[in-house]
């Protein structure tokens, strides 16, 4: 796999292959969304397929729950599953406080619906997505399709108050026509630069008519597994205030990995 797989890929395999060391059978987790949590659950299927691994699975996002079928991970609802042992993300940004900006793929709302359902949030990220601050990122905002020309112009005019270094927004597209989310909503991008107080500025988004939830996840993450592309993670873990680092080795293979495309 190492000759086949580019320096940012191989940051985003072994963060994936670490992290599925928290899974241990019999455990409901929650299965992220985007690029590098597809890594995760192509590990989680490569556990189940051999070494008879037990879980069941709760997606994100109707993309991730066809990726975990296919592997061969039972797939539950939230509903179903009632409460998690563990949810393993992505994030598009994370900061020392382990504070993360979410919502690149679009997926927000039940990406945090779900980390908050359960017992440990771990997120999974290349190096790259580590900062000092949060907010180079553009922020995703999920609204309602009626009237979100209002509060685009609502947001704006709100973050006038706020302590971010930038106040435009647009409305995400899928090539001609908005991104619509998997519950039908849209998402307005705010490029805000810096966010001095991501706090405050996730109450106040939520707070707005039509805001039915931002990308900004505060106090949620409790590990977050940082993966670099000559094979070494970092395993930061907020609570025990521990950092562990460890090398992964790469083998040639012709498994479930090999489609695999971001």
């Amino acid at each position: 796999m190492s000759g086949e797989l580019s320096p940012i890929d191989k940051a985003k395999f072994v963060a994936a292959k670490k992290a599925a060391e928290y899974v241990e059978d019999g455990m409901r987790v929650g299965l992220g969304t985007g690029s590098t949590a597809a890594w995760l659950v192509r590990c989680l299927g490569e556990m189940v397929r051999d070494e008879g691994l037990r879980i069941k699975g709760v997606p994100t996002s109707t993309r991730t729950a066809q990726l975990a079928r296919e592997v061969g991970i039972q797939v539950v609802s939230l509903d179903e599953a009632k409460w998690l042992d563990l949810t393993i993300d992505g994030a598009d940004e994370f900061d020392g406080d382990l504070n993360l900006i979410k919502g690149g793929g679009g997926a927000l709302l039940q990406e945090k619906i779900v980390a908050t359902a359960s017992d440990q949030m771990v997120v999974i990220a290349d190096v790259g997505k580590e900062v000092e601050t949060l907010g180079a990122f553009p922020l995703p905002v999920e609204v309602i399709p009626f009237g979100w020309q209002t509060t685009q112009a609502l947001i704006e005019e709100t973050l006038v108050s706020i302590d971010v270094l930038g106040r435009a927004s647009t409305l995400r597209m899928n090539g001609d026509s908005p991104f619509v989310t998997d519950e039908g909503n849209h998402i307005l991008d705010l490029h805000l630069n810096r966010i001095g107080d991501a706090r405050q500025l996730a109450m106040v988004l939520n707070q707005m008519p039509g805001v039915v939830e931002n990308g900004l996840f505060i106090d949620i993450c409790d590990a977050v597994v940082v993966g670099y592309g000559d094979g070494r993670v970092e395993v930061r873990d907020i609570n025990a205030g521990t950092i562990e680092e460890a090398m992964l080795d790469f083998a040639e293979t012709d498994n479930l990995f090999t489609d695999l495309v971001d």
